[in-house]
């Protein structure tokens, strides 16, 4: 039966690039279907001089597509899996995560070549507290500037001069075709990524039986345990982007390897968690997978993590 489906969307260049990205592989599942964007301003793009540790956190970021959902003004939304509050909306589901992208973070600099480059006191942007702790943690010396926008909106203000280096997502700008302004990619050494970092995520409504269905056929099996066991963590302790928290969990048939940072957003200390797991066939994975973040949240909670999350 043929069916006409919105996709909720922001407008951002990158926002765009993943709905749509959405859309092709819905259509080639149901070619029949029509297939349309809402786009929306939300919040989060709408106030781009405070960080958004101030603003009330990345859930700016969907609250809107997620009322546009709620109100059947669009029948599902797509996310950047970072930027999603760990609680969804009564109502609401989190029905695919798409197969992860590129994880990892990017230095973005003009002109030096490397994070170990940057000149004693160099102006860093960035507005993630995640990425301050870690970079403070390695370089005291650093001056972290806030950094909003979208993606084209901050490379060009790096090119006006404003910062000596950026750090960027290294998914955003691949999908953007921008991989090659990228000056260096960050080992997990460097910096640990967000929770749910490189991943796509597709909401929609509960009841929707039809349509849950059919996305579940886009869902990536081995990304959607490995950001459920992130999100565990990231609840367990409370988080968002007020939090200095990062996660990163990779998985296969037969086991998850997971780490965890909890850090002091002045870069004074850094907690760090890791674990693997090897699957029993005695309970469901996602309960498995659950398990290990919270028990892993409870690891960084007796190394003193609430002391800095909260400090």
């Amino acid at each position: 039966m043929s069916r006409t489906l919105v996709i909720a969307t922001r407008e951002s260049p990158l926002a765009l690039w993943q709905s749509n990205f959405v859309k092709s592989e819905i259509q080639a599942l149901k070619p029949d279907w029509r297939i349309e964007l809402l786009g929306m301003t939300t919040t989060g793009d709408r106030f781009l001089e405070q960080p958004l540790s101030e603003l009330g956190g990345k859930g700016l970021f969907v609250k809107e597509l997620e009322k546009a959902l709620i109100e059947h003004q669009a029948d599902l939304a797509v996310h950047s899996m970072k930027d999603m509050p760990m609680l969804l909306p009564e109502g609401l589901a989190l029905a695919a995560i798409l197969k992860r992208g590129n994880p990892w973070d990017a230095l973005v600099s003009h002109r030096y070549k490397s994070l170990s480059d940057l000149p004693q006191n160099a102006v860093v942007g960035t507005s993630s507290l995640r990425r301050q702790a870690q970079l403070l943690w390695l370089r005291p010396d650093f001056q972290i500037k806030n950094l909003r926008g979208n993606v084209q909106t901050r490379l060009k203000k790096l090119e006006q001069g404003e910062y000596d280096a950026i750090i960027l997502a290294s998914a955003g700008l691949e999908r953007l075709g921008l991989f090659s302004s990228i000056t260096e990619v960050l080992t997990l050494d460097q910096m640990c990524p967000a929770t749910g970092q490189g991943a796509i995520g597709i909401e929609c409504r509960a009841e929707d039986a039809t349509l849950r269905a059919l996305l579940d056929q886009l869902n990536d099996r081995w990304t959607y345990w490995a950001v459920m066991a992130e999100r565990a963590l990231n609840e367990a302790l409370g988080g968002s982007c007020h939090f200095p928290i990062a996660s990163f969990a990779k998985c296969d048939e037969y086991n998850l390897q997971m780490i965890a940072r909890v850090g002091a957003k002045d870069g004074s200390a850094l907690l760090e968690s890791c674990e693997t797991i090897l699957f029993k066939s005695s309970a469901p994975i996602l309960e498995q997978v659950v398990s290990l973040g919270l028990a892993m949240a409870h690891t960084l909670k007796s190394q003193g993590a609430d002391a800095l999350i909260h400090g």
